[in-house]
This record gives C-alpha cells, structure tokens and sequence, in this order.
C-alpha cells in the first residue's frame, strides 16, 4: 500500500527496480529470484495472476512460469477478494495499491484472516505507534520491509499466519520439557 500523492513514482521506480532482479539457478551470486519450492506451487501462484488478470487487474511486470520457475511479478488494481490479495502468496508476486488515510490503510490489513508481520515506512512516530497499537500481526518492523528478521528476535505470525514463533530462544523452549518437582516439608 502506497500513499497516493506517492503512487505514480513509486511504482514507476518499484517496475523497473524489479524488471532488473535476475532469476535463475540459486547457487549462482547473482540471482535474485529462484524457483518456488515445487512446481505445484509455482502453478498455484500463477493461476492467482491470471486469475486476479481476468477480474481486471493490471499486470505491470512478470506472470509468466516456466516449471517451478515464477517471473518475479507486479500488479496493481487488483479487485478485492482476489486470492493474490486476501491469502498468503510465498512467492515473488507484489501487489500495488493506493492509500489515501493511514488509519483506513491499518484497517485494511486487519481486515486479513493473515497477520505475519507489517513493514511500515514512515518517519512519523506517531503514525508508527499508531501501526504497532493497531495492527494485528506478529511483528512491526518501521522503516523496513515485513520480512526483515534477526534469529534472536521473536518472528511470527497471528490469525492464519502461525502459531508461536522463530528465534533462538524459543527454538531452546520448544525443544525443552518443561518440568516441575514440589518438596512439601511435613511439620513435624
């Protein structure tokens, strides 16, 4: 979601920074975009894209495959309730739409039976208190994308994004039989 008095040029900049990201074989430095983890999934993935295009969405860059391989892919004007938009996609399919108030933007992402983690880029720090206090996800990450994770920070989800979460720590507790002795002494 892009502010509107923003959304021109960021999209023109985003196409084009993604236009150049180089798909192919993971173990080459260079590649940006590998195939999905099968092909089910890629064709999963594309038949959202294509779905999503025949109910009117444009597509501005990407929505061919090939096997398991899936064109890194930009749209915009999805209509709502499109699975590309309403479910999680985990893979490389970004869409774009405008904002005009922030606070209808929060209440659009609560809106997701979804809830992994928001990126929000704001300099405002009301506006990101406001997100934190807001949304309903597992994670505020403010001036990076959603996906920014360190191990030893708690990663997760809410709603149908998981239960529990990532890190060290709580990979220690799931593997940790939590157990429990008690000594009464007797009086004598």
């Amino acid at each position: 979601m892009v502010h509107q008095s923003i959304y021109d040029t960021f999209r023109d900049r985003f196409v084009a920074a993604v236009k150049k990201l180089k798909k192919g074989n993971p173990h080459d430095e260079d590649t940006f975009i590998g195939p999905m983890i099968s092909q089910k999934e890629a064709t999963r993935l594309h038949g959202w894209i294509e779905s999503a295009q025949k109910a009117g969405a444009t597509l501005l860059c990407g929505g061919k495959r090939e096997g398991a391989m899936l064109d890194p892919t930009v749209m915009e004007d999805v209509p709502d309730g499109q699975d590309v938009c309403t479910k999680e996609a985990f893979g490389p399919v970004s869409v774009l739409s405008r904002f005009e108030s922030f606070d209808a933007a929060l209440e659009s992402v609560n809106r997701s039976d979804f809830g992994l983690q928001a990126g929000i880029f704001t300099r405002d720090l009301y506006k990101a208190n406001r997100a934190w206090n807001k949304l309903d996800v597992g994670g505020v990450v403010i001036g990076d994308v959603p996906s920014y994770r360190v191990d030893n920070i708690p990663y997760g989800g809410v709603k149908d994004s998981g239960l529990g979460r990532e890190g060290v720590r709580f990979a220690i507790e799931d593997m940790t039989e939590i157990r429990l002795m008690v000594i009464r002494t007797p009086d004598s």
